[in-house]
C-alpha cells in the first residue's frame, strides 16, 4: 500500500529526514517510536503534503502511485488521512458543516455524488457512537473549547466518517486520560480491516497496550534505525531510549 523509498527531506538548511525507508501493507498497524527531533511528526507532515518541506531525495507511492507532486486534497482524495498532534480550531464552523463539507469532498473528487443532509446525519450519528461522543459537541464550533480529549476524539470521528485506506495518527494519545485514550484506542481498533493501514506515531507502550502494532519503527536522527514486533515498543518503555544512542554511536565506530 505505501512504499517510502531512500526519503531525504529539508525544511531551510536543515535534514529533517535522512534515508527513510518504510513498507506498510493493508491490513497492517505500524508504531513509530522515538526521542523528541527525531523526525517523526515531520515524516507524517511530508505524507500529508504539509508545505514547507522541500523533498531532496527518494519517493513516495500510495497505491503505486507517486504522492509528491500531488496537492494534500489528491493525496486525501487516494485514502491518505492524517490526524494532528494539535487540532486546529476553527471558530464560526460548526464540526457537523466541517464534517459535511470534507466528506462531500473526498466523494467528488473520486467522482461520486454528495451525500445529503439525512444521509450524511445518518452516518454522523453512526460514527458519534462509536466515539461516545454527545450531539451537542458536533454542533459547537471545530474544537473551539473542546478539551484535549475532545479533539482527539473529534479527530476519530473524521477518520471513520472519511474511511481512508491509509491514517496516520500523530500523538493521537498525547494528553488523554485513561478513559478518553480507553475511548479512542477502542475505535482505532474497530476501523482496523484488512483493507486499510494505520501508522500510529507515539511516545508512549501505553497506547500501544491497547492498540497492539504489527511492527514497530523506531526514528533516530531522521530515519527509521530498527524494526520490530511489539515487544521492541515495551523494551522502549522499560530501558528509555539511551540504549539507541550507544548502539547507533556503536555501529558508527
Amino acid at each position: 500500500m505505501l512504499t517510502i523509498a531512500d526519503l531525504h527531506v529539508t525544511i531551510g538548511d536543515k535534514e529533517v529526514l535522512s534515508g527513510v525507508n518504510l513498507e506498510v501493507n493493508a491490513g497492517q498497524v505500524h508504531a513509530i517510536m522515538g526521542p523528541n527531533g527525531a523526525g517523526k511528526s515531520s515524516l507524517a507532515s511530508v505524507l500529508a503534503g504539509k508545505p514547507g518541506y522541500e523533498v531532496t531525495k527518494g519517493n513516495i507511492l500510495l497505491h503505486g502511485q507517486d504522492l509528491l507532486p500531488l496537492a494534500p486534497e489528491a493525496r486525501a482524495a487516494l485514502g491518505l488521512f492524517l490526524a494532528f498532534q494539535y487540532p486546529v480550531e476553527i471558530p464560526g464552523v460548526t464540526t457537523t458543516n466541517f464534517l459535511k463539507t470534507a466528506i462531500n469532498q473526498i466523494r467528488k473528487q473520486k467522482g461520486l455524488s454528495p451525500l445529503d443532509a439525512v444521509s450524511f446525519l445518518e452516518i454522523l450519528k453512526e460514527k458519534r457512537k462509536l466515539l461516545h461522543m454527545d450531539q451537542s459537541l458536533v454542533q459547537r464550533s471545530l474544537n473551539e473549547g473542546f478539551s484535549g480529549g475532545e479533539k482527539k476524539r473529534n479527530e476519530m470521528l473524521q477518520m471513520a466518517l472519511l474511511d481512508p485506506s491509509l491514517a496516520i495518527l500523530d500523538e493521537t494519545d498525547s494528553g488523554l486520560d485513561i478513559d478518553a485514550l480507553t475511548i479512542v484506542a477502542q475505535a482505532i481498533n474497530q476501523l482496523r480491516s484488512p483493507t486499510n493501514a494505520i501508522i500510529v506515531i507515539t511516545h508512549y507502550q501505553r497506547l500501544l497496550d491497547h492498540v497492539v502494532p504489527d511492527v514497530v519503527h523506531i526514528f533516530y536522527e531522521g530515519k527509521i534505525i530498527q524494526s520490530g514486533g511489539a515487544m521492541l515498543a515495551k523494551r522502549l518503555e522499560k530501558e528509555g531510549y539511551g540504549w539507541i544512542t550507544q548502539t547507533t554511536s556503536s555501529n558508527h565506530l
